[in-house]
């Protein structure tokens, strides 16, 4: 099977920037305290329902995925860069990591209690992501849940708008289109976080972060305590 373009260029530049990507990225999420906060609401989410596995998709060097597994979830990690997983395997040695592809990840259907995809998706053509989104539903579990993160287009009228990468092409999203395609694939929005740029961000970029959840809404939810009545 002939690769696509885009995962192959990908790949190379990936490739090409693994190690000074680590070493940028060795402090994990220190200084950012949202998107710290919404890894842990998934954790928790994931674990309520069970704490099935989870894929941390387009994982790079593997810090995130270690933050997961010190949430307590069972984390794995899956990235297209052979040179990502080989540094994220040295540096947690404890974790699991392989190279596969979105498009088409090495995974049974349903094996999932949550994907995290924290700016995974951003270089994958606007075309091909019904694509990817139909492979998250394969592999999570009924009830599995599903992070997102990526840079924000604050523009309903456009699914993505291209931006220059330092390492490949890559779209930033409106989170208000990206959460229809996820529902139109049967990935219902729980929660929505939209970060401000940081103030030296030299583009200027939201930044988005939408929670959801495998299921029609009427499927997962619980149902409220019932009240007792006073016996007096």
């Amino acid at each position: 099977m002939i690769e696509p373009d885009f995962l192959h260029t990908t790949r190379t530049g990936y490739d090409s920037v693994a190690a000074r990507y680590a070493e940028l990225f060795a402090d994990g999420l220190e200084d950012w305290p949202l998107d710290r906060a919404m890894l842990a609401a998934f954790a928790e989410f994931v674990r309520a329902d069970g704490a099935g596995p989870v894929a941390d998709l387009g994982c790079g060097p593997g810090h995130v995925t270690a933050l997961l597994h010190s949430l307590g979830l069972t984390a794995s990690g899956v990235d297209l860069s052979a040179e990502m997983i080989a540094i994220a395997r040295k540096a947690h040695p404890e974790l699991r990591f392989e190279e596969g592809s979105m498009t088409a990840l090495p995974l049974d259907d349903g094996a999932l209690g949550g994907i995290l995809a924290r700016y995974s998706i951003i270089h994958t053509p606007p075309e091909r992501l019904p694509e990817v989104f139909a492979e998250f539903h394969r592999v999570l579990a009924p009830g599995g849940h599903l992070l997102l993160a990526f840079q924000a287009l604050d523009d309903p009228s456009q699914l993505a708008e291209a931006f220059d990468h330092k390492v490949a092409l890559a779209y930033r999203w409106s989170p208000g289109r990206v959460a229809d395609l996820l529902r139109e694939r049967g990935l219902v929005e729980v929660a929505r976080l939209v970060r401000e740029p940081d103030e030296d961000d030299e583009r200027g970029f939201q930044q988005a972060h939408l929670l959801a959840r495998k299921g029609e809404p009427a499927a997962f939810r619980r149902p409220l305590p019932t009240r007792r009545k006073n016996s007096a």
